[in-house]
């Protein structure tokens, strides 16, 4: 369906004409100002969502076609990941005359409409993993946004950049096997996101090539509080469930391993004599904490950078065709794993 009536950007009046509503109820609905009912809300939403609708703002100048401003929607702010991003992708843009508006989207009722309302007021989105479902970011592109998905598989028109993740994983549970491991756990839930999903593809890989079994993976939030909870789970298990304790944990991102490894060190549990613990972008901490975390060292402001330089390609029309890159990875091994220190790519 086109995004108007004649193939042109939806507006108002189309919105209006397809919910069978007047012009100032939508207004109402659409800039959530005065009394509308419920039902009149839901006509104006579906009217908005059929047509890929974009409200255009005022601000916008009839000569200027570029608001010079980017979208950067993240699913949410917490931890050092997004702070490593952020700083990414803001010193490109600073450099080059770009502002970048955040939204998150986490506890947000109603991110679709809050993005598309963002779509108004920006040049082009960056969308981080899974803070927008499919249905919403192939809206954008019908509407005509220029779109960049990071960390996510590609999407038809939309460029996108990620880092890689199932080989370097592979890489780490090979080397902790090949070190007499037997019991490995991965601490994370594949199902989360596409990078968490490639990291225990890795983890698998690696037991099969051995013919062994790959452990289901112990599906929890990507949070200390969940590293925690793992780490508590294990202390609390009985005599005989002791016996069976993993002596390793590959977790999926360092916050989780950094709280399990304060948890076991903290209660005498010898890492990694006992158990190895191993984490996954190598921030700050990892390499300042006792033992020190062995992980996998992910360039996190680059993928920033990139994501910056993608959109900005495709809002000047430098570049039309979507693009996709995959960005190294790095095994950085330390302490916690129990193998030779140092740091092999």
């Amino acid at each position: 369906m086109p995004p108007g009536p004649t193939g042109r950007p939806a507006t108002i009046y189309d919105v209006a004409a397809r919910a069978k509503l007047s012009i100032a109820t939508v207004s109402r609905v659409l800039q959530g100002t005065g009394p509308v009912s419920a039902k009149a809300r839901a006509r104006v939403d579906q009217a908005a969502q059929e047509l890929n609708y974009v409200p255009l703002r005022a601000a916008r100048s009839l000569a200027v076609q570029r608001h010079e401003a980017h979208g950067l929607v993240l699913p949410d702010l917490a931890g050092p990941f997004y702070g490593d991003l952020l700083m990414g992708y803001e010193r490109w843009a600073g450099e080059h005359g770009q502002s970048v508006v955040i939204t998150v989207t986490h506890g947000n009722p109603d991110p679709r409409r809050t993005v598309m309302d963002l779509a108004g007021r920006v040049d082009g989105i960056v969308v981080h993993g899974n803070a927008l479902d499919l249905p919403t970011v192939q809206g954008l592109r019908k509407a005509g946004v220029p779109v960049v998905m990071i960390a996510h598989p590609p999407v038809t028109g939309c460029d996108s950049v990620r880092s890689e993740s199932a080989a370097s994983a592979e890489q780490l549970t090979t080397r902790l096997l090949d070190h007499g491991r037997e019991k490995l756990l991965f601490v994370g839930d594949p199902a989360s996101s596409y990078d968490v999903s490639e990291r225990y593809a890795g983890f698998a890989k690696a037991h099969e090539l051995r013919e062994l079994q790959v452990p289901k993976p112990v599906r929890v939030p990507l949070t200390e509080e969940a590293g925690r909870a793992v780490a508590e789970k294990m202390l609390q298990a009985t005599t005989s469930a002791r016996k069976r304790r993993p002596d390793g944990l590959v977790c999926a991102n360092d916050e989780l391993a950094l709280a399990a490894l304060s948890v076991l060190v903290a209660n005498g549990v010898g890492v990694p004599g006992e158990i190895v613990v191993t984490g996954w972008d190598d921030v700050m901490a990892a390499r300042y904490v006792s033992p020190g975390l062995t992980t996998v060292r992910q360039p996190m402001a680059e993928l920033g950078r990139v994501a910056a330089e993608r959109v900005h390609e495709r809002v000047t029309g430098v570049r039309t065709r979507a693009r996709n890159d995959v960005l190294a990875t790095e095994l950085v091994l330390r302490d916690s794993c129990g193998t030779n220190r140092g740091m092999q790519k």
